[in-house]
């Protein structure tokens, strides 16, 4: 038994990464898929792959990704599942970002996914029902040095999930998942150090880095049948990084050790 048997899904950013892994989940669930993403290549490779269609728009472009979403629901005869996956980041100072690049950052991170929900959202309300999974970033929620745009971006995400949430319902479920760190080909240069990668397992609960395949596996709980009863919801997928408090756990795990320790 399939989650989503049936369903016509659009993926944005589904070229590499969590892009890919959730239009293989997703036809994986008996969903049509549609691979839309800057790159014409790995568009046409995960369709390939997955049975679907590929789509070539730059999302940073308002009316290139209006067009490819107007041209996704044609060839799928309508859209039930829209995951507005794509987004650009940088590590920088706060006050060492550059116009371009801060504009970049933005309307691929943030502006395309209140773009393709305004243009796939009154579709879904005509049709009668529907799923919007956004993807977020825990940076979002609590912002990292050096990510500022990023984290920024990430957060209004979160904001236009909650709003859109409200507009389009009941009819339309729009929720989004927040990643910790994936490994994915995007951050497989920071994760190539043993010594980051050491740190940042250190610093999650489960103690490891998070697939691309669990992180789809939520967004298709979220847009299927079983999430019936839930929108409006920022679902991070981050091996529990953002429970630790940094003021005090440091020191309090060292109390609870020493709790811990064999006893004559």
């Amino acid at each position: 038994m399939t989650l989503l048997p049936g369903r016509r899904a659009l993926v944005t950013g589904a070229g590499s990464g969590i892009g890919r892994a959730t239009c293989e989940r997703l036809a994986g669930e008996g969903a049509a898929v549609v691979a839309l993403d800057v790159d014409a290549d790995a568009a046409r490779a995960v369709a390939g792959d997955v049975g679907g269609i590929a789509l070539v728009a730059d999302v940073a472009d308002p009316a290139a990704l209006e067009a490819a979403l107007r041209a996704g629901m044609e060839a799928l005869g309508g859209i039930d599942i829209l995951v507005n996956n794509a987004g650009v980041g940088a590590v920088r100072a706060f006050d060492r970002y550059g116009d371009e690049e801060y504009g970049r950052i933005v309307d691929t991170s943030m502006r395309a996914t209140y773009v393709a929900t305004s243009v796939v959202g009154p579709a879904m309300v005509a049709a009668g029902s529907g799923a919007v999974c956004n993807v977020a970033s825990v940076s979002g929620i609590r912002p990292t040095r050096g990510e500022a745009p990023y984290s920024a971006a990430k957060a209004a995400v979160i904001a236009l999930t909650a709003s859109a949430a409200l507009e389009y319902g009941p009819a339309v479920r729009v929720n989004c998942v927040s990643p910790g760190v994936i490994d994915t080909p995007l951050t497989a240069p920071l994760l190539a150090s043993d010594g980051v990668r050491a740190a940042i397992e250190a610093g999650t609960p489960l103690r490891r880095v998070g697939t691309a395949g669990e992180v789809a596996t939520a967004i298709a709980f979220l847009c299927s049948d079983l999430a019936s009863y839930v929108t409006g919801v920022n679902l991070p997928v981050d091996g529990g990084s953002l429970v630790p408090s940094a003021q005090v756990d440091g020191v309090l795990a060292g109390i609870v050790a020493w709790e811990r320790r064999p006893r004559p």
